[in-house]
């Protein structure tokens, strides 16, 4: 099975690359994502089984202020990557967000409703979700990962969420992309358990210090954790098959 990979120089891509050294992972500057022709030209050039679009505009904050550049990312690159797809036959498999949901519940399921959600780099991830459903072979991850080490000062203890670090995330989604022919599911949701972010980063930074999402600068959700029932599920079956 042939795997395209975009985003490869990211956080998770650079994961994947180590977890599936057979991915094919163009640049940026041999496929720019808001070129169709150009993403139609690599795409037929290779002739993957399996697209992995994993590039996205993720700075959360940065999206506020950069709209536009946001919006050509995750929405105008994922209808190309899905118009490529189908020219080739590929399965789409599109790297999501939690973020696509409220935040006012929690354990989301992937048949529960998305939205509405509560800034501008989430709207454009749900938006990209829909573009993703134009390939006719797709399978869209809803996961949430942090760097290897937590990054900043400050953790927020009332934001929840099953989110994790990369290099326990990225081996699920690996799993599930060697598989992706044989997965007749449209959605998963690729977490780990509900904590809050502050409890995450206390497991890698011991000084981290407690905050809320008031000092963010920007409309957090409040509780994103994700239902895994159904990876977890499907995961068992995949480890027993081979």
């Amino acid at each position: 099975m042939k795997i395209l990979l975009t985003g490869g120089s990211g956080r998770l891509g650079t994961e994947l690359r180590v977890l599936l050294p057979e991915v094919v992972t163009p640049t940026s500057g041999e496929m720019d994502l808001t070129n169709a022709e150009q993403v139609l030209e690599v795409v037929r050039r290779e002739r993957p089984d399996v697209i992995l679009h994993a590039a996205a505009y993720t700075n959360v904050g940065a999206a506020e202020r950069e709209r536009e550049a946001c919006w050509n990312t995750n929405v105008v690159g994922t209808r190309h990557m899905a118009q490529a797809a189908n020219e080739v036959g590929a399965k789409l498999v599109h790297i999501s967000t939690d973020y696509v949901f409220s935040g006012n519940e929690g354990g989301y399921r992937e048949t529960d409703t998305p939205g509405p959600v509560v800034n501008y780099y989430a709207l454009t991830k749900l938006v990209a979700e829909e573009a993703a459903r134009a390939a006719s072979r797709h399978l869209i991850i809803r996961t949430s990962f942090r760097p290897r080490e937590f990054a900043y000062p400050v953790a927020f203890s009332d934001v929840y969420t099953g989110q994790d670090y990369v290099d326990i995330i990225a081996p699920e989604i690996a799993l599930a992309v060697q598989h992706a022919s044989d997965i007749e599911d449209e959605v998963l949701h690729i977490v780990t358990e509900r904590k809050s972010v502050y409890d995450l980063a206390r497991r890698r930074k011991p000084d981290v210090q407690e905050g809320t999402r008031a000092q963010a600068g920007v409309t957090l959700p409040g509780d994103v954790s994700l239902n895994t029932e159904r990876w977890q599920q499907l995961r068992e079956r995949l480890v027993l098959e081979g």
